[in-house]
């Protein structure tokens, strides 16, 4: 069974900077992305990489935000800085590939501000 371990969220305060990271069980995966959801809010995607290195970000996190991979470590980052209270929400791995998906557990992120 597929899956996805991340890690890295914690509090910071406002202006500071944190590293997720999600590992993978399978490189399979074309797709890999950052989704964030904050209480009473949807989930919102924040960043996603292709296999490529084709990137995409949410306008919000742009400029602060980097998402990377490592492809021989089944490895997505993402490295947060200039974090705003706004930023403080769960954060989910996901990774797609073909037409399934898969996510992970979450990891906290809090921003005092």
């Amino acid at each position: 069974q597929v899956q996805l371990v991340e890690s890295g969220g914690g509090l910071v305060q406002a202006g500071g900077s944190l590293r997720l990271s999600c590992a993978a069980s399978e490189n399979i995966f074309n797709f890999m992305g950052w989704y964030r959801q904050a209480p009473g809010k949807q989930r919102e995607l924040v960043a996603a990489i292709t296999s490529d290195g084709s990137t995409n970000y949410a306008d919000s996190v742009k400029g602060r935000f980097t998402i990377s991979r490592n492809n021989a470590k089944n490895t997505v980052y993402l490295q947060m800085n200039s974090l705003k209270p706004e930023d403080t929400a769960v954060y989910y791995c996901a990774a797609a590939g073909g037409a399934t998906w898969y996510w992970g557990q979450g990891t906290q992120v809090t921003v005092s501000s």
